[in-house]
């Protein structure tokens, strides 16, 4: 980064997105992972986070697709520890989310002022409330946007 650059963006990454990122390297992941390959983007997540992956690695929903690509759950949990940065649980934030499986991504994003990546309509409500937060909802990483 040069002087007078911007700072790299902080994002925290729901479950559904990692899945699109780290097994179907869907392609509307591409501007994230060259970000995070790069460096010029730092994921943040909790290892309540990396356990959800997990389990969720074992749906029976995952399995097929996953032996379909020759790749197991192993080898996407290896991928999420070397693109994320695990950090402490935060303290809860004052804006609730309807689902409480969600709320853990939305309290490490406001702690963090990053930006909270998710295609989950409960979270998606979201946006005006934690925009004054300096959290900034997107379904999609674009680092352009602004926050």
């Amino acid at each position: 980064m040069t002087a007078g650059a911007p700072p790299a963006p902080v994002v925290v990454i729901d479950t559904n997105i990692v899945l699109d990122l780290l097994l179907f390297a869907d392609v509307s992941t591409a501007e994230l992972q060259a970000a995070l390959r790069s460096g010029e983007c730092t994921w943040l997540a909790t290892a309540a986070m990396r356990e959800e992956l997990r389990r969720v690695l074992a749906y029976p929903a995952l399995v097929a697709p996953m032996a379909a690509r020759g790749c197991k759950a192993d080898v996407v949990l290896a991928g999420f520890d070397r693109a994320s940065t695990v950090c402490p649980v935060p303290p809860a934030c004052p804006v609730r989310c309807s689902d409480p499986d969600d709320q853990g991504f939305i309290d490490l994003a406001v702690a963090h002022r990053a930006m909270l990546l998710s295609k989950d309509k409960a979270v998606l409500r979201l946006r005006r409330r934690l925009a004054p937060l300096a959290v900034p909802v997107q379904a999609r990483f674009s680092p352009s946007r602004p926050a």
